[in-house]
């Protein structure tokens, strides 16, 4: 069976939709389809007629980089339509600078409306960015855990003379403490984003940091594993309402890169019962940073 010419659909749709330059040959004449002619869009690009008919037909599938970026530029494609015009190409999409870190507003929406669960929002290379009160109350408050650059994989690796200490100095002293199947996980998924954001300084200088500080890091990086980080089983020693098994979901947010990380509890079981017990304990609402809204981590230094 023939391959479906993603490409070429995708080039006409949207070729189709684009409205002919100004000035151009025959711009004032009536068309009988719209958007932009084949020999306009090849000429706006750089291209030859006939290379475009075959990309559109399907019988060139193998365009170069510049060719996608150049079809790209003309036919006005957002970030989204550009890395598909690129995948459709059998091309990785280009780079996007550095890693996101603006939380989006319908993001802090649907973290208030999960204010019944611990749930924080990190960046694609892992910085904590914000957070809910179930989150501080359930696995404390991410303002005294002294991670370099507010970073999970960085406070995970933390070490002392090359041998583990806790990632956090005081409770919950488990929390961040990973095995060695979840820091294989999520030093794989670091390097996806390392790949994704190479131009991204602060993530070089975090992966140099780490290289250099923690050989368990250095051990797991340089074994070439790479994939997204989707969830975990995590035992929280809690203070005040006892030890809590909890399920961790990494929910991936389209768009922006970002991360929603959320913990759960099975339904019916005591560590369900902890987290409604723990729930009960938080004050009443007094505002935004007490009422569930999310709170900003200390700036990024």
């Amino acid at each position: 069976m023939a391959a479906t010419n993603n490409f070429g659909i995708a080039l006409r749709g949207w070729r189709e939709r684009v409205s002919p330059p100004a000035g151009g040959p025959d711009s004032g004449a009536e068309r009988r389809i719209p958007g932009l002619r084949r020999e306009e869009l090849a000429r706006l690009a750089g291209l030859s007629a006939d290379y475009v008919v075959r990309l559109e037909q399907g019988r060139a599938r193998n365009p170069s980089a510049q060719v996608v970026t150049a079809l790209a530029r003309v036919l006005c494609l957002d970030t989204a339509e550009r890395d598909h015009l690129f995948r459709c190409a059998n091309l990785a999409p280009p780079s996007n600078g550095d890693v996101p870190i603006d939380v989006p507003a319908r993001v802090h929406r649907l973290v208030r409306q999960l204010g019944d669960a611990p749930v924080a929002v990190y960046a694609a290379d892992w910085t904590l960015l914000s957070w809910n009160r179930m989150w501080a109350a359930a696995v404390g408050d991410p303002r005294t855990y002294g991670w370099y650059q507010d970073n999970l994989v960085a406070g995970m690796f933390r070490s002392s003379g090359g041998h583990r200490v806790d990632a956090i100095a005081t409770w919950p002293v488990r929390s961040w403490e990973g095995d060695e199947a979840e820091e294989e996980s999520l030093v794989a998924d670091l390097r996806v984003t390392a790949v994704a954001y190479p131009d991204d300084a602060r993530l070089a200088a975090l992966v140099d940091r780490l290289l250099h500080t923690s050989p368990r890091f250095a051990r797991l990086w340089f074994n070439g594993s790479a994939g997204l980080h989707t969830g975990d089983r995590k035992t929280i020693e809690h203070p005040v309402v006892g030890d809590m098994a909890l399920d961790l979901d990494v929910l991936m947010v389209p768009g922006s890169d970002l991360r929603i990380v959320a913990y759960a509890a099975v339904a019916g079981t005591d560590d369900a019962q902890k987290l409604h017990d723990l729930r009960g304990l938080l004050p009443a609402g007094r505002g935004a940073r007490s009422g569930g809204c999310l709170t900003a981590p200390q700036p990024r230094d």
